[in-house]
């Protein structure tokens, strides 16, 4: 890994998080580090907080190609995305310093509504009913037309989100080392007039989904993109695949995504 110098601490506006931003932007420049305020010129990318924090310093500094991102807890949560503790900044900085680190690589996924509008996300999608009522969706996968679905929504997560929203959904855990998407139902309806697969289906980075939806009552969905509104009042079709970008992390020992699994479930 080439040696990164320059670090973007991205924080909330609680005084407390800005506190501990400001303690360990002086350790990091003590140690020879430099704190930039333009993310753009960072080359290592620190969310102070929590998962939420980490996935907010993702989206607000435009998924990064080129840029480590780093999470740093403040409290003794279990975290997916924060490998280190804002009271442990010496293995942060070996890590940072340790040329040999490798980088470990979480897939993204591209959404596009209507074929005019282009978002990522980290974690999950997902679309849901605004109104008191099922909603009704066309679901295909590439060309081909799976069902019709009807229900509360659907959520689409990549490997890390599977942790989350889509794990208490019934959805499957999956290896981030798989470049996959994950659909999974909200309280589907199954019956005579409708019928669907009734379970999480997981596809490779090849794969197109299209949720086609129906207008006769759904002019106004609830979207969200990892912890954010989508705030789009008018959909038609949702596409959703795999993304060419990925977002890197360092790779820190004895902290792989399946020790986080199991820190954070049993």
């Amino acid at each position: 890994m080439a040696v990164r110098n320059k670090f973007y601490f991205f924080t909330s506006r609680d005084p407390q998080v800005i506190a501990h931003k400001d303690k360990i932007a002086a350790l990091a420049i003590e140690h020879g580090f430099e704190v930039v305020e333009d993310p753009a010129q960072a080359d290592i990318i620190a969310s102070i907080g929590g998962d939420g924090a980490f996935l907010q310093a993702v989206r607000k500094t435009n998924f990064r190609q080129d840029a480590i991102y780093v999470g740093i807890a403040t409290s003794d949560q279990k975290y997916l995305y924060c490998d280190f503790h804002i009271d442990d900044t010496t293995n942060l900085r070996l890590a940072v310093k340790n040329e040999t680190t490798e980088v470990r690589r979480y897939p993204v996924l591209e959404v596009n509504l209507n074929n005019e509008m282009t978002y990522y996300c980290l974690n999950d999608f997902f679309i849901k009913s605004s109104i008191i009522k099922s909603m009704t969706m066309d679901v295909s996968i590439d060309d081909t037309h799976l069902e019709t679905f009807r229900g509360d929504g659907l959520l689409i997560s990549t490997p890390t989100g599977s942790t989350g929203y889509n794990k208490s959904l019934g959805g499957a855990i999956v290896d981030p080392m798989m470049r996959s998407m994950q659909m999974t139902e909200i309280a589907s309806l199954n019956n005579n007039n409708f019928r669907t697969v009734g379970g999480p289906i997981v596809m490779g980075d090849n794969r197109v989904l299209t949720l086609s939806l129906d207008q006769s009552g759904n002019f106004y969905p609830i979207m969200g993109l990892d912890n954010e509104a989508l705030s789009v009042q008018y959909t038609d079709f949702v596409t959703i695949k795999i993304s060419d970008k990925m977002i890197k992390t360092l790779k820190v020992k004895e902290n792989s995504f399946w020790h986080k699994v199991r820190r954070n479930f049993l």
